[in-house]
């Protein structure tokens, strides 16, 4: 009579990588969450600010006479009155400082990124970074000193319009310049090569495959010079009358609207600071999704 023997198999010892792979999750897993709670805390605060503009502004921003009255005879504690004056120096400005930087943005960024070699473009380049960083009240001064003090000039929505023109170009070239370099060189190769010139490939090729990208750029340029009041205070001061001449007498903005009723206790001059804020911002967005729809059109056209 034999015996069967059975043989115990003992577990095979733990792998060096089961433990790199249990470390990779553990490392995966503390990453989701800390990217989760940075997201939390970046949206609270929005989340918060807008809320509150869009529960004390709101009342007066869907009212009709806010977009077609200005606040001429209204003080502190009258109520009424529109923010009409300031939408329109606001969208005026906007737009003429638009004409003026984004032409000398983009040609600018095609030629550092095309062109650009040598002392000149370092010093381009180098300039650019410099206007990237200078404070919109610099910017402002710096207009002063030449419109007002050197040419004898007066203080005009045009002066205003090249101080916020020195705070949007280097939004505009850096972001141009960027999108230009995510152009895959083999498009230009290509176009090279069927002997188009260089500066119709750009025109023709380059310009247009970065267009959403440039498009995008315009748009913070524009949110950013939008929202900016030291050029509007020392350039162009308050006015509660309707102005549409960016050359001759005070212009009204809706920066400066806040800034004129920000220290006002009256509930009156309170509720149109709010909505000021949420009409600047209802702006804003217009722009961003007026831009996105360029930009699909874009690239449906193509």
């Amino acid at each position: 009579m034999s015996t069967a023997t059975q043989d115990t198999v003992s577990p095979a010892p733990p792998s060096p990588l089961d433990h790199q792979g249990a470390g990779r999750a553990v490392k995966n897993t503390i990453a989701t969450v800390a990217v989760y709670v940075a997201f939390v805390i970046a949206v609270i605060p929005l989340v918060w600010i807008l809320w509150t503009v869009v529960d004390k502004g709101v009342g007066l921003v869907f009212s009709a006479d806010w977009w077609t009255h200005s606040q001429r005879g209204i003080t502190s504690i009258t109520k009424g009155g529109g923010a009409y004056h300031a939408i329109i120096g606001t969208v005026e400005q906007a737009l003429v400082t638009a004409i003026i930087a984004v032409p000398i943005g983009v040609f600018t960024a095609v030629y550092l990124v095309e062109y650009g070699r040598g002392r000149l473009a370092r010093a381009v380049s180098f300039t650019v970074d410099i206007l990237t960083g200078i404070p919109s009240i610099v910017a402002a001064l710096f207009v002063y000193t030449l419109w007002v003090t050197t040419l004898g000039l007066q203080r005009v929505g045009f002066a205003v319009c090249l101080a916020l023109v020195l705070l949007m170009i280097p939004v505009i070239v850096r972001s141009t310049e960027e999108m230009l370099k995510l152009v895959p060189n083999e498009l230009r190769e290509a176009s090279y090569a069927l002997g188009v010139p260089k500066w119709k490939t750009i025109a023709r090729v380059v310009l247009p495959t970065a267009f959403s990208g440039i498009i995008t750029g315009v748009l913070l340029g524009l949110s950013r010079v939008m929202g900016e009041t030291a050029p509007l205070l020392i350039l162009a001061p308050y006015s509660k009358s309707i102005n549409t001449n960016l050359f001759d007498g005070f212009m009204a903005a809706l920066p400066t609207m806040i800034n004129q009723d920000r220290d006002q206790s009256a509930d009156p001059a309170v509720q149109r600071v709010w909505a000021a804020a949420l009409t600047l911002i209802f702006l804003v967005m217009l722009l961003n999704i007026a831009g996105r729809l360029i930009g699909r059109l874009n690239k449906v056209a193509r």
